[in-house]
């Protein structure tokens, strides 16, 4: 039997879906059959297309609560319902913990932790009262699973998205699912800021397993999946999107001579 994921008719709604990863994934539902809204503070540059459908851009700033608040019953009314939020907005600047004060630290908590409570808040209070509940993806990453040192606070923050998928899927159970991909690096339109010319990304993807940097388009897929029928006994998961995560620092500075398996 093939593997099909079909969301037609169903509506998702993606957090900084106008660009980068967030793009990716909107397209990924487009490619599915949903209906995609997409908010962000910003207009993308173009249209979020794919297969001659296009994402619904809606302004939103997420560290609004009663905007938020008012979004989601505006998009559930508009389309008749909603089904999958993705939490992917969020990210951060280089700074080391003792180069500034704990506020702006703390700002980044806020985008990266609280906007995706208050939105998934906002999200299940609309998805609790259909009779077919609905899904929330939280985009979390390997920052939260090891040290982060320059984004030490987004690194806390998605550890606590993590957990706070995982309690929410326990609450909002048997209605509401909720699970996380957590990423690695991926390929969009700052990967030269993040990590320099062409040779500079080249070293980078080298330190992955899978010999590259994750596309868009496979996250995406991943979030199809999670927020498919087929993932329908999936909640409270932690979904590892790393390609293959990183090889241990010491394997490459011991000088003992591991032998290679035959």
């Amino acid at each position: 039997m093939s593997l099909t994921l079909d969301l037609a008719g169903r509506v998702a709604v993606v957090t900084g879906g106008t660009r980068g990863v967030g793009a990716g994934i909107a397209r990924a539902f487009l490619q599915a059959g949903a209906e995609v809204v997409v908010c962000a503070r910003r207009p993308p540059d173009a249209p979020v297309t794919a297969d001659g459908r296009t994402a619904r851009y809606h302004p939103l700033d997420l560290r609004r609560p009663d905007a938020v608040r008012d979004f989601f019953p505006t998009v559930a009314a508009d389309h008749g319902r909603l089904d999958c939020l993705v939490n992917n907005a969020g990210g951060t600047p280089y700074r080391p913990l003792g180069s500034t004060a704990a506020e702006r630290h703390a700002r980044v908590v806020e985008l990266n932790l609280i906007a995706p409570l208050t939105a998934s808040l906002a999200a299940y209070d609309v998805m609790r009262e259909q009779p077919y509940g609905g899904s929330v993806l939280m985009i979390g990453s390997v920052s939260g699973t090891r040290p982060s040192p320059g984004t030490a606070a987004y690194g806390a923050a998605k550890a606590g998205l993590d957990h706070l998928a995982r309690t929410m899927a326990v609450e909002w159970a048997p209605k509401v699912r909720v699970n996380t991909l957590v990423l690695g690096m991926a390929r969009t339109e700052l990967t030269t800021l993040h990590y320099g010319d062409a040779d500079g990304v080249a070293a980078v993807e080298a330190t992955v397993p899978l010999g590259r940097l994750a596309e868009p388009a496979e996250i995406g897929d991943a979030c199809v999946f999670l927020a498919s029928g087929r993932a329908g006994y999936v909640s409270g998961a932690s979904l590892l999107v790393h390609g293959g995560g990183e090889r241990p620092a010491f394997l490459d500075a011991a000088t003992v001579n591991h032998p290679k398996e035959p």
